[in-house]
């Protein structure tokens, strides 16, 4: 395990250096341009770049999981809410031995998904929709829940976070020089690239079209290694969880529902927190078995057949067998230093709900999930009937409409 996480580290901080250079040098070729070509004017637009990188990592280590959960509409949530939910958590919590227990929210949403945020495993929390909740039973909800808690385990969402930020510059800077250019050439100020002697406005002119070159292309190559990142993640996180779950199938099922389920895309998500999520909310249906360089997830149908493909256990060499024989690829997914010979044999399936069973339960549990993280009050009469009181009910008490006995509502409805 503590292999894996120093080889993904070291990766991520290769790709983030790489992201850094493109920044850096963006800035640099910025600053030059502006100055008229001025080596100087480089440097201060390389200083500026790096202050803007500081302030927004600064602004992601103090704050940044608060900022990204509050975009998301995600709510805490206590046992009460989902007990199922809690256990589950609790139980990849003690098998991943992580530290702390994570924080748990909802996004009230009836589209299934989920995600992992937080600067460390002490401060992590996991997100999950009520539609994901309604709709998979327990060992998908298992598998789930593990990718999550494998994203915490392996450091994913502190790289992932601080890539993004990197990325957030990047895009900045290229935003605000392209479109200074846009409205000055609007405006006709053409005259400060054609001056500064003999042959000094041809070489400025040719650094400014490198220059709106370089921020073309800058986030371009810049989104393309923050997809490296993500989509290798996203791949070990998956063998995370087989191994934590000892059941690959419950993984498998999950994806194929979330991917497959007709509720409309995540209205919460948006460019920014969509790669922290365990399946691109964008994807519309029909689309999970396009393989897009630009998507920031695998394929969730090779995804599918990966975790299907480990037949003979549970561990990340079984895992990273499967991958190398679906996808046919001859670089290694698991650094070899990480591939022990642990035995990680596969549990048999838990007891299922019948496929009548989960359709006549769905829409009630989803109800219930969403009243809940509202602030209902569920309030429980003797004859068996369950009245669900809205947060504004004005009256102190209330009605069981079954056998008419009156119930005080509680104070912290």
């Amino acid at each position: 395990m503590w292999e894996l996480i120093r080889a993904n580290k070291r990766n991520s901080i290769f790709l983030m250096m790489l992201m850094a250079a493109v920044l850096l040098l963006l800035g640099f070729l910025i600053g030059a341009a502006f100055s008229g070509g001025n080596a100087n004017g480089g440097f201060i637009g390389l200083m500026i770049a790096s202050g803007i990188w500081f302030i927004l990592t600064l602004i992601s280590f103090s704050s940044g999981d608060q900022i990204l959960l509050a975009a998301s509409r995600a709510q805490p949530v206590t046992h009460d809410v989902h007990p199922q939910l809690f256990n589950i958590v609790e139980e990849m919590k003690i098998a991943a031995a992580l530290p702390k227990m994570p924080k748990i929210y909802i996004i009230n949403d009836p589209a299934p998904n989920a995600f992992a945020t937080g600067r460390s495993p002490e401060t992590a929390s996991v997100a999950v929709t009520a539609g994901l909740l309604a709709r998979l039973n327990r060992d998908e909800l298992q598998g789930v829940v593990a990718h999550e808690i494998s994203h915490i385990v392996h450091r994913d969402i502190l790289f992932v976070t601080l890539a993004g930020i990197m990325l957030g510059s990047i895009v900045l800077l290229s935003q605000v020089f392209l479109r200074s250019m846009f409205y000055s050439s609007l405006g006709g100020s053409r005259r400060r690239y054609s001056s500064g002697g003999k042959g000094g406005g041809e070489a400025q002119i040719v650094i400014l079209v490198i220059t709106i070159i370089a921020a073309i292309l800058a986030p371009i190559m810049a989104n393309l290694l923050y997809f490296a990142l993500s989509r290798r993640r996203e791949y070990l996180a998956d063998a995370g969880a087989a191994r934590l779950t000892r059941y690959p199938e419950g993984l498998a099922s999950a994806l194929e529902k979330i991917a497959g389920d007709p509720a409309p895309q995540l209205d919460s998500a948006n460019k920014v927190t969509a790669p922290m999520y365990i399946v691109n909310p964008f994807k519309k249906r029909g689309q999970m078995k396009l393989s897009d360089l630009t998507s920031t997830h695998p394929p969730i149908s090779e995804r599918v057949r990966i975790l299907r493909n480990m037949t003979h256990g549970a561990s990340y060499k079984d895992y990273s067998n499967a991958y190398s024989s679906v996808t046919h690829s001859k670089a290694a997914l698991v650094p070899a230093s990480a591939m022990t010979k642990e035995q990680v044999a596969i549990r048999e399936a838990q007891q299922k709900a019948t496929k009548q069973e989960r359709k006549e339960n769905q829409m009630r549990q989803i109800g219930d999930i969403m009243r809940k993280v509202n602030q209902f009050a569920f309030i429980p009469c003797s004859c068996g009937l369950t009245m669900k009181v809205p947060p504004n009910f004005k009256r102190n008490t209330v009605t069981c409409p079954r056998c008419h006995k009156n119930h005080e509502i509680p104070v912290n409805k």
